[in-house]
């Protein structure tokens, strides 16, 4: 890897790749015609948790771990959505995403041995857990069945980042008994799977059992008060955590099995009004780590998260109505949002290069000799 920094942006690269075609097939199951939409919808749930966030958490991971063998994991996760964008055979996505996963479970297990604690545990837990639902989706298991293991992979690879974060604040009795409770419930729901009773009533538990965790111990809790960046940050953390209580209780209601929008509802509330949150209030930490690229926070920034929850919101009211039309306009504000999201961070990292090349060059210009700065006109 002569240039990482290049080869860390084309993964980058590779995970826009299976947001833009994710979202296309998403947009194709809310009724709106796309091309190519139908064969996209099938793959829209894998390109968006394998494709897309499992390519950004390996890569987050491997700059951690800082071994080259590790970016083999969101490498792997990266092709194996453009070859099935591609129309290969499932079974060769599938075997990548695999791949992918078990190069992210080898990681974390270093990791945690080379820093035990309860934090890192979760995150090797959520890695085996995407490895999980992989395999199931690899063996021809309907997303539908599965799909709890692939929450659980990201719903415990935030908790376990947020816990690590809660360090800096006091312990509180409890508080590691009941974040391993709410990893006992959402496994035993995924187990079960969602679309089943028992299994949804479970993994609703869980999520309402870290929502609780991370509303009580979360700091975020305590940065709201602050300003600028850190507030942007601590927002978008507790937004995230109102919808992760919401799609517990749209379980625990049995959604599911009232209306035919239930599970749609508590899915969406987790990808989006948790997930997307969540990479909204991080993205400004971990762009720069792992491109280098400086991220300045903007004000401006509310505007596509504002755009994100009132999207899960309109997702939310239109399934309890059965209004078709809501769902569509609720996909086009998500669209909406991270596109705005998108090219917010992306201007201010361009603006940022600019300053930083005119401050080269006027350092520069002041180093040359007086009266040397212009070059002189011949006569």
């Amino acid at each position: 890897m002569r240039d990482p920094q290049r080869f860390r942006v084309l993964l980058l690269l590779l995970g826009g790749l299976s947001l833009l075609a994710g979202l296309c097939g998403g947009l194709w199951r809310l009724g709106w015609e796309m091309p190519h939409g139908e064969g996209l919808a099938q793959l829209h749930g894998p390109l968006m948790v394998s494709g897309l966030f499992g390519t950004l958490i390996s890569l987050e991971r491997a700059v951690a771990l800082a071994r080259p063998w590790a970016y083999l994991g969101p490498l792997a996760a990266g092709l194996g959505s453009v070859m099935l964008i591609a129309g290969l055979p499932l079974i060769f996505g599938a075997g990548a995403y695999l791949l992918a996963s078990a190069i992210l479970s080898l990681a974390s297990l270093i990791i945690l041995r080379q820093q035990p604690a309860l934090f890192t545990g979760a995150m090797l837990f959520g890695a085996l857990a995407w490895l999980a639902g992989n395999m199931l989706w690899l063996l021809d298991g309907a997303v539908s069945e599965l799909v709890g293991w692939w929450l659980v992979f990201l719903i415990l690879t935030i908790a376990g980042e947020r816990l690590e974060m809660s360090r800096l604040l006091p312990s509180k009795a409890g508080s590691e008994g009941l974040f391993l409770v709410s990893i006992g419930l959402l496994a035993a729901g995924a187990r079960n799977s969602l679309t089943d009773e028992d299994g949804a009533v479970l993994f609703g538990l869980g999520l309402l059992a870290v929502m609780l965790w991370l509303f009580r111990h979360d700091i975020a809790r305590h940065t709201i008060r602050q300003q600028g960046q850190t507030r942007f940050f601590a927002v978008c953390m507790l937004l995230g955590y109102v919808w992760l209580g919401f799609a517990g209780v749209a379980l625990l209601a049995r959604f599911p099995f009232l209306t035919a929008q239930g599970y749609d509802i508590a899915l969406h509330a987790v990808l989006i009004g948790f997930v997307i949150s969540m990479v909204f209030g991080h993205a400004l930490v971990i762009l720069p780590a792992v491109t280098h690229w400086r991220v300045a926070y903007t004000h401006w920034l509310y505007l596509p998260l504002a755009l994100l929850h009132l999207s899960v919101l309109l997702r939310a009211a239109g399934g309890l109505a059965v209004w078709a039309g809501l769902r569509q306009l609720s996909g086009l504000i998500t669209i909406a949002a991270i596109l705005a999201f998108v090219l917010t961070t992306a201007g201010s990292a361009w603006r940022h290069r600019l300053r930083r090349a005119a401050q080269q060059n006027g350092n520069q210009a002041a180093l040359l000799p007086s009266g040397s700065a212009l070059p002189r006109a011949r006569s």
